[in-house]
């Protein structure tokens, strides 16, 4: 079992949206990732998907995206992004999910030994500034991840490997330790897969290695329209 990751593909298949208004990486996008999809990933593989799956408002318009996204193969893991507005309810989407579709909300699935958590987060502060609103928000999300992360301990044997997905990085622009972190290295976490930033984002790095923990970008056009490798 390989592991990928792809975020950030913010489809919109019945009702396109020109996605290239952000940029020219958006060009033909979806055939990049089609391509490469299909080259990379086989039945039994893994594909995560950290948010902002879909442009749609309500949960029946966003079908034809994960329909979209079904199509593929491997066996999908998505979790809400801060655009997935139609994903107003877990189990209204669990019920929608086409087969090999796995939708994670501060709980854990597990495929051979990697057990699989996450939750959608929120804005870390930079410094102490933060609105109280944002910090209602983010308390509640630390809660949340807390929460995944002590579903995923309990189906973590011996020898198995922890993949968390956060939508937000789980750190502000200078990589400071934050209360996802802390959390991350509480439960010896392997792998934190995120999305979120796009285009000249400062500091924004594909990769980095901190506290024993590999943590990957992969919103789309930060990484080219290509699946990225999880190698845990």
């Amino acid at each position: 079992m390989k592991i990928f990751a792809l975020s950030d593909l913010h489809l919109s298949i019945n009702n396109p949206k020109p996605m290239n208004i952000f940029g020219a990486t958006w060009d033909g996008y979806l055939e990049t990732v089609a391509a490469d999809w299909n080259e990379k990933v086989s039945a039994d593989d893994v594909v995560l998907i950290s948010g902002d799956i879909s442009w749609a408002m309500y949960l029946e318009n966003a079908k034809p995206d994960l329909e979209y996204i079904a199509a593929f193969p491997g066996r999908k893991i998505i979790l809400r992004g801060n655009h997935d507005y139609w994903w107003k309810s877990v189990s209204a989407v669990r019920n929608l999910l086409p087969e090999n579709m796995y939708a994670l909300q501060n709980d854990s699935i597990k495929f051979e030994n990697t057990v699989f958590c996450g939750s959608r987060g929120w804005t870390t502060p930079e410094g102490k500034t933060q609105t109280e609103s944002d910090k209602k928000i983010y308390d509640r999300e630390v809660i949340r991840m807390g929460l995944s992360l002590a579903d995923a301990a309990k189906k973590r044997g011996e020898g198995d490997k922890l993949a968390v997905m956060i939508h937000y990085p789980p750190f502000n622009s200078r990589f400071e330790k934050s209360p996802f972190t802390e959390l991350f290295e509480e439960y010896k976490v392997d792998a934190v897969i995120y999305g979120h930033l796009h285009g000249n984002v400062a500091r924004a790095q594909k990769y980095m290695h901190l506290d024993g923990i590999d943590y990957y970008l992969t919103s789309c056009d930060m990484v080219s329209n290509k699946l990225v490798e999880i190698r845990l």
